[in-house]
């Protein structure tokens, strides 16, 4: 096990550049009365540097969710009677895999067979950079044998909760209870990369580890998942590998909910207070460097 304590850095800027050197993404999130997700997870994005976000939800939700944000532009999906994305969006979404450079599936979207159906698909896809987060870690887990059809380059961001759904999905033993131990298991079982949310957030690729120093209980609120989300696609947009992706994404991260508890208070602090701190996260992760 080898211990990480660099924090990666992104590729200074050329004075040249056009959005597309800063990485197309796709977050495919939302459902009917979780909008915010998927727009938390898109500003997010934004804000931690992408040249272009893309945030694919279904048709009846999207003219909220692009009220929200207008830097993002938006994909409409089809959905079932409940809201949620329907299997019938599988070719917009494949359309989204070869048209990005990176893509989140998650925040916000339930659970579903046809959900399930549609991440089984993406897992398959080769040359895809792929997150799973919240609902879609939750989808993940009543796939059997998953890591089998594992094709596409993967980043799980797990909490303790859906940890313990996916361990128990893929693990006869009891989950450990030491935290560094369940991420790099996972890493290994999966040969995924694994960030364990929490407190000190253990980030894992089976062989590296880094422990979180930035953070605090202030950041215990709804939305914050969805935010990290957005800033870890971003990052591998950007070109970062999804071990450094996902370094840099909880760090900044966690970062900006320091900066933002600073300004209004931990019992305050809601997730859009973290992006707001995003652009001061970054400026000061430079000067630390």
């Amino acid at each position: 096990m080898q211990i990480i304590e660099t924090i990666p850095k992104l590729k200074p800027r050329a004075n040249d550049a056009h959005k597309g050197d800063f990485g197309k993404v796709c977050i495919i999130s939302g459902s009917f009365g979780m909008s915010g997700a998927a727009a938390l997870a898109g500003r997010a994005a934004l804000r931690a540097g992408a040249g272009l976000v893309r945030v694919a939800t279904p048709k009846s939700v999207l003219p909220i969710v692009a009220s929200i944000e207008p830097s993002f532009t938006t994909i409409a999906l089809p959905e079932d009677n409940a809201g949620r994305i329907s299997a019938k969006a599988i070719n917009v979404i494949l359309d989204a895999v070869n048209e990005n450079d990176a893509l989140a599936f998650g925040p916000g979207i339930g659970v579903s067979g046809e959900l399930k159906t549609i991440l089984e698909t993406l897992l398959e896809q080769e040359n895809l950079r792929l997150i799973i987060d919240a609902d879609g870690l939750n989808n993940l887990a009543g796939i059997k044998n998953w890591p089998g059809k594992l094709k596409a380059e993967v980043i799980l961001t797990p909490h303790p909760g859906e940890m313990k759904r996916l361990w128990q999905g893929l693990f006869r033993e009891e989950l450990p209870s030491e935290r560094q131990q369940q991420a790099m298991q996972l890493a290994q079982q999966t040969k995924a990369t694994v960030a364990l949310k929490g407190a000190g957030t253990v980030v894992s690729d089976g062989e590296k580890v880094y422990i979180n120093k930035t953070g605090n209980p202030g950041m215990a609120t709804a939305g914050s998942g969805d935010v990290l989300t957005g800033v870890i696609t971003a990052l591998m947009g950007q070109g970062l590998c999804n071990f450094n992706a996902t370094v840099l994404g909880v760090y900044i991260h966690g970062l900006a909910g320091d900066i933002a508890a600073e300004k209004v208070g931990q019992i305050s602090l809601i997730a859009t207070d973290i992006i707001q701190a995003l652009s001061d996260a970054f400026i000061k992760a430079k000067a630390d460097y």
